[in-house]
């Protein structure tokens, strides 16, 4: 049975990552946007905690270039 079918109609899927889901998807007909994301840092917790932390100081007042 068709994922179409199973819904009862067309099927339009975002898909996050795992391209295989995506091709699968594409090849029973469904719509699908593929998007390659991948975890920040790599899955390293420690490096994307410290890439975290750098993102915070630039969003605070007083960081950043001068005004113009």
């Amino acid at each position: 049975m068709s994922v179409p079918a199973v819904f009862g109609g067309p099927v339009r899927v975002l898909n996050l990552g795992l391209e295989l889901f995506a091709e699968t998807l594409q090849a029973d007909g469904v719509e699908v946007v593929h998007v390659d994301w991948r975890p920040p840092a790599g899955g390293d917790e420690r490096l994307a905690a410290l890439l975290a932390a750098l993102d915070d100081e630039a969003d605070s007042p007083g960081t950043g270039p001068p005004p113009s």
